[in-house]
């Protein structure tokens, strides 16, 4: 009866050292998961900031480039208001000529 009583102490021991075993394992696997969505985490956040830079530099770019744009729109009036001027001017030159 020792020998029994032994065994079935030596059995949940067993057991409880299974249970044991299995709760390392779950807590390593939890650990790299924990780890890999760290590294997910760290690398997403630097494409973030580097998405930033890129937006704040490409904002400064077309700040410059609405101003350029804005210069050569209104040359390009000066030029047609110039240009209809003086076909305005040639008409009526020509028209005090012919009268």
């Amino acid at each position: 009866m020792a020998r029994e009583t032994q065994a079935n102490r030596l059995d949940r021991i067993e057991e409880k050292i299974d249970k044991l075993a299995d709760a390392v394992v779950a807590l390593a696997r939890a650990e790299e998961k924990i780890h890999t969505l760290t590294s997910f985490s760290k690398q997403q956040s630097e494409q973030i900031q580097s998405l930033i830079n890129r937006i704040d530099k490409l904002e400064v770019s077309v700040a410059s480039n609405a101003s350029t744009v804005g210069i050569i729109n209104k040359v390009f009036w000066v030029i047609v208001v110039g240009l209809l001027s003086a076909v305005t001017w040639e008409f009526i030159v020509h028209s005090n000529i012919v009268n």
